[in-house]
């Protein structure tokens, strides 16, 4: 990733990256809303009975990226980075606290939907990628509707059809 080909693409040598002809976009709201804009059912349409129903699928895309995934990024890297660190075991706690504090603002949010506001949308995409980063933590099984949204987020084709794509990327070589 710090290949000058790859830095070319991305500045901060980091993933992802997309291309589509010469285009190259990077960061994932990025990335995730140029495709929404182009693929039906991930954003409703402008003129869809509910005008405002496209910006909160936006809104719902920038809360996944810069409320829900800071603090659980901070968690993995407390608990990754951090761990053999002296004070490491005092400040894990308030980290999960972090997590849990806006998990439980999410989970009153959701409620009982299925969606967070009405149909599937980029937001819920996005806001499911993020909780699956917590999903080996323990913390997400605290939250019984969140886990629900994200086994509904997993449990979409397109998902699927996603994830083995990029199993398929990551599979080592034969040898």
């Amino acid at each position: 990733m710090k290949e000058p080909q790859h830095l070319a693409l991305h500045p901060f040598g980091q993933i992802p990256t997309y291309e589509e002809g010469d285009l190259a976009l990077f960061e994932t709201g990025s990335i995730v809303f140029h495709i929404a804009e182009r693929h039906a059912g991930l954003l409703p349409p402008p003129a869809d009975g509910d005008a405002n129903a496209r910006a909160r699928a936006i809104t719902w895309m920038f809360a996944a990226l810069n409320t829900v995934e800071p603090p659980i990024l901070e968690l993995a890297t407390a608990r990754i980075f951090e761990g053999d660190k002296p004070w490491s075991k005092e400040r894990l706690p308030l980290v999960e606290d972090r997590v849990r504090n806006r998990l439980v603002q999410l989970s009153r949010r959701l409620g009982d939907a299925d969606w967070l506001d009405g149909a599937f949308s980029a937001g819920d995409l996005m806001m499911v990628s993020v909780l699956l980063r917590l999903k080996s933590s323990g913390i997400l099984d605290e939250y019984p509707n969140l886990c629900a949204y994200v086994a509904r987020g997993e449990a979409r084709p397109a998902y699927k059809r996603a994830f083995e794509a990029q199993l398929a990327v990551n599979k080592p070589p034969a040898g």
